[in-house]
């Protein structure tokens, strides 16, 4: 006879607020007040409350952010970088100063619509779910751009711990719980969803609205995905270092049957032949040599950062909440 428990699901009354939005901020001036707007207007269970973060935006996001901050009619913290560190980075800054049972992360270019939060924050809730992601029946991003995504899963399924076919998407509701363990990562090159599945295993996703981008082009670019590629494949995962092995043994047996060609040939005929194939053996090999030596030297690189104590952020100011606010609550709170 199989037992089943029912999942445990937090306290909403042990947190200061039910839900947390962090969201990182860069080049989002013409749209983070609208967002703020939208989300002062949602009534979760347990309230609601926003941590803005500022990651060394280069336009007049700062002087929105601080307005909004000093304005809205709900808590609102307000942090800014230093310098630009990047999404991840920024992201880690703002979940260390989220207060909530559960926090939700999203961006701040309103491609995510703000009414699908309460229906992600209630599926965490109810279903006692960790961690649910996002996903999209039709992506609003540029053609490179869903490649670039569609890319980055691939390699995260072979090599990330984590269900297959789940989709990585920067729309997601964590828990208390999952937020605390992820936090304590100091490292100087987080990788959020590889830091989930060294977490927890207890994963959903739902399907959500994707709008088009309402001002702007994508602060993504191709230097950044590689970024975020490399952060996946050096941090959290051993792979590449065992892939390198693997081309090593297999040029290694690939050198051994051309000797023994070449034996055979100067057996046969006497005189060895082929300058062009020798040049291309020696090329490909060194190629190859190369490709390990740089593996190994972003492993050793990122190593070396870390142990000298590259910041993974800055904070230069921050806003802290109005006390005299309170979190925008649901009618369901008068009843508990």
């Amino acid at each position: 006879m199989r037992t089943f428990m029912s999942p445990m699901i937090p306290d909403l009354a042990a947190h200061p607020v039910g839900l947390s939005i962090v969201v990182p901020v860069y080049r989002g001036a013409t749209t983070i007040g609208r967002l703020v707007d939208a989300l002062s207007l949602l009534k979760p269970v347990g309230g609601l409350e926003i941590v803005l973060v500022n990651d060394g935006s280069p336009d007049n996001s700062g002087d929105v952010c601080r307005t909004i901050a000093a304005t809205a009619s709900l808590p609102v913290t307000y942090l800014e970088h230093a310098r630009n560190f990047g999404e991840h980075n920024a992201v880690m800054t703002g979940l260390r100063h989220a207060r909530g049972a559960y926090v939700i992360t999203m961006d701040d270019d309103l491609q995510n619509p703000p009414e699908e939060v309460v229906k992600l924050y209630n599926h965490a809730r109810l279903g006692g779910w960790d961690v649910v992601y996002t996903r999209y029946a039709e992506k609003k991003h540029e053609g490179w751009r869903n490649l670039g995504s569609r890319f980055a899963n691939k390699v995260a399924d072979a090599l990330l711990d984590k269900p297959k076919g789940l989709y990585l998407s920067s729309f997601r509701c964590m828990s208390a719980m999952v937020v605390r363990e992820v936090a304590r990562y100091r490292g100087p090159y987080p990788y959020i969803d590889g830091l989930i599945m060294q977490v927890t295993q207890r994963i959903d996703s739902i399907e959500v609205m994707h709008l088009a981008r309402a001002e702007g082009r994508s602060n993504y670019t191709i230097k950044r995905l590689i970024s975020l590629w490399s952060n996946l494949a050096t941090n959290f995962s051993v792979l590449p270092l065992r892939l390198a092995t693997f081309a090593g043994v297999a040029m290694g047996i690939l050198g051994l049957l051309a000797a023994l060609m070449v034996v055979f040939e100067a057996m046969i005929t006497g005189t060895p032949s082929g300058w062009a194939s020798s040049m291309t053996t020696t090329l490909l090999v060194a190629g190859v040599q190369f490709l390990i030596l740089g593996v190994l030297g972003e492993y050793v690189g990122r190593a070396f950062l870390s142990a000298n104590g590259k910041p993974q952020g800055v904070v230069r100011e921050m806003i802290a909440p109005n006390p005299d606010r309170t979190p925008a609550r649901s009618p369901e709170d008068a009843l508990q």
